[in-house]
């Protein structure tokens, strides 16, 4: 979720419009699905402006908010390669169409609580259908306390938000802990946070208490938005800055995706010592 509001959006489509429980809220928050649409790019809603989600329409494979970017620094700091990835919360499943384009072996499982985000992704933000997409609409924090312990994931990505912008139990100390147990060596996880959210910083201490420490976070972004992510064991900080910055320039010949600026980023909040990250 993104908070920066819609205001260029000059045309909308009104899907689903009978209530929908919202994904998180106690008191049960009715939302509808919607789709807003400019010249170049087309966003997802859930009955406000505020933006869940947002596409190229000419490159539809691209991760347009910073955010997303950021929260796929996993791909540098971990040595493994992708094979099974969770992700919590569809969306406009930015960042799984990237993942699904260009890590062809791995398999991807996602947890979406609103039944009709998952078509209203395929028909507007091409989210592909294929065996290696496993789509489940299920109460995400429920089935983390059901299945984590015999899940196996490399990464885990987490970006689920309710129109309020709340996320409910999947900010709670007992959902991280159960990511952490779902992680298989060299696993990481990774999350999307509303920084100028009240309780903010008790958010992040609930994810480091999770990760014994082995957490890091990003500076807050123009928009508010902050990317927390934590590793399971001692964390992958032994490669040097410039080894990092090598790996980046890679990802970026083969996917076009750049991740130096969000390498530059981490720098203003993360130590440094003798050329490395200190996490």
């Amino acid at each position: 979720m993104d908070i920066l509001r819609n205001d260029a959006a000059r045309s909308c489509f009104w899907l689903g419009r009978r209530a929908l429980p919202s994904a998180m809220s106690k008191d049960k928050m009715k939302h509808t699905v919607e789709v807003s649409e400019t010249e170049h790019l087309r966003y997802l809603h859930f009955g406000s402006e505020w933006i869940q989600g947002a596409m190229r329409i000419a490159r539809p494979w691209a991760l347009e908010i910073a955010y997303t970017r950021e929260m796929l620094l996993p791909l540098l700091l971990c040595a493994e390669p992708l094979r099974h990835c969770l992700v919590v919360g569809l969306g406009a499943a930015s960042q799984l169409k990237f993942l699904y384009r260009h890590f062809p072996s791995a398999r991807f499982r996602v947890l979406e609580i609103n039944p009709d985000v998952p078509p209203v992704a395929r028909r507007f933000f091409r989210l592909p259908d294929s065996p290696r997409i496993e789509v489940v609409i299920t109460d995400a924090a429920a089935w983390m306390t059901a299945n984590a312990p015999q899940a196996c994931f490399d990464l885990i990505l987490q970006d689920g938000f309710d129109a309020a912008g709340s996320s409910g139990a999947l900010s709670g100390a007992a959902f991280y802990a159960r990511c952490h147990a779902a992680l298989a060596a060299g696993g990481a996880f990774s999350c999307n946070l509303l920084g100028y959210r009240r309780g903010f910083q008790a958010n992040l201490r609930r994810i480091r208490r999770a990760f014994s420490g082995h957490s890091l976070h990003f500076p807050s972004s123009d928009n508010g938005n902050v990317v927390a992510l934590g590793f399971l064991g001692a964390p992958p900080d032994c490669a040097p800055l410039a080894e990092l910055h090598t790996r980046a320039l890679s990802l970026k010949t083969r996917t076009g995706l750049d991740l130096h600026p969000v390498l530059s980023r981490l720098q203003l909040t993360v130590a440094t010592s003798g050329g490395r990250l200190r996490i």
